[in-house]
């Protein structure tokens, strides 16, 4: 098969709305210029025939990062303003799109575009997991999930690690409704959350620690979620409890078919991450790679 069939077909998605404003104007919304400063620095910029940012940053009234947000921006590149509250600072690839851990993210993005994803033959459901915790596992999920967003994808990030949840807590989200409830039947709630700053990109966080967690996942309702949500997404990135410790990970990844494994640097042993390629592929689930994780 030739590779660039697996590439993730941009023109099938509809095209964002386009952002004429100039920079000026984005950063007077934002309250980092005033409308005098923006007049200031126009004389400066014709004085000078140099770009609008570059002047306003000589001028000492906004900073570096003030231009790349209001870039970002412009270019429809959905990200959080460093003074968005609620999310958690790990999701870097919101709070900084230009950081070097955001261009990490996107390089993997990339390979799992190339080695992963065609939604033709059903692959657009991706499970993250890891031998044991402490390795990443959910701040990959959650950064590999808004890269996805930002490239126009319609992504949902499904948290069913109903052992310890973090992705509520990274993103700010209440954990009164989400994926246990939905499996019980106890909640008709939707459960996912749109991300505001982020309008391509929704949670189903873990909701309500249940007792059986690895039931709840085993069964038929999970699968028929799976498939009503692969309707509505284009891809759908979910995080797994350690699958060293628990064999929810299995379950998960048998009914997603596609999974990568997170190891951390200098942390996780490799006899551990070798078991658990092996008991994620012995499910039939095909395992695309691994990611050393040096965070």
């Amino acid at each position: 098969m030739n590779a660039q069939e697996n590439v993730l077909p941009i023109e099938a998605h509809r095209p964002p709305a386009r952002t004429d404003r100039c920079i000026g104007a984005l950063l007077v919304e934002e309250g980092k210029l005033t409308p005098r400063e923006v007049d200031r620095v126009l004389e400066l910029q014709r004085k000078e025939t140099i770009r609008f940012g570059e002047a306003a940053v000589r001028m000492g009234f906004i900073c570096e990062d003030d231009v790349r947000f209001a870039l970002a921006k412009q270019y429809d590149m959905p990200h959080f303003t460093p003074s968005s509250q609620g999310p958690s600072r790990e999701l870097v690839a919101a709070f900084a799109p230009f950081h070097p851990r955001t261009e990490e993210m996107r390089a993997l993005r990339t390979q799992l575009l190339v080695r992963w994803y065609n939604p033709e033959q059903g692959r657009k459901s991706l499970v993250v997991a890891s031998p044991d915790a402490g390795e990443g596992r959910s701040y990959v999920a959650a950064n590999l999930a808004i890269v996805f967003s930002q490239l126009g994808a319609r992504t949902l990030l499904v948290d069913a690690d109903m052992r310890k949840p973090r992705q509520h807590l990274i993103f700010g989200l209440p954990e009164a409704h989400g994926l246990s409830s939905l499996l019980s039947g106890r909640s008709e709630h939707k459960g996912t959350y749109p991300v505001p700053g982020m309008n391509r990109l929704s949670v189903l966080p873990s909701g309500p620690l249940p007792p059986n967690p690895q039931e709840l996942l085993s069964r038929p309702a999970f699968a028929t979620l799976l498939r009503e949500l692969q309707l509505v997404y284009d891809t759908v990135i979910i995080d797994t409890p350690p699958a060293g410790r628990f064999a929810d990970t299995q379950n998960v990844a048998f009914r997603a078919g596609d999974a990568i494994v997170v190891a951390r640097k200098n942390h996780t042993a490799v006899s551990s991450t070798q078991k658990a390629i092996r008991d994620l592929a012995s499910t039939g689930a095909r395992v695309v790679g691994t990611v050393v994780n040096d965070y």
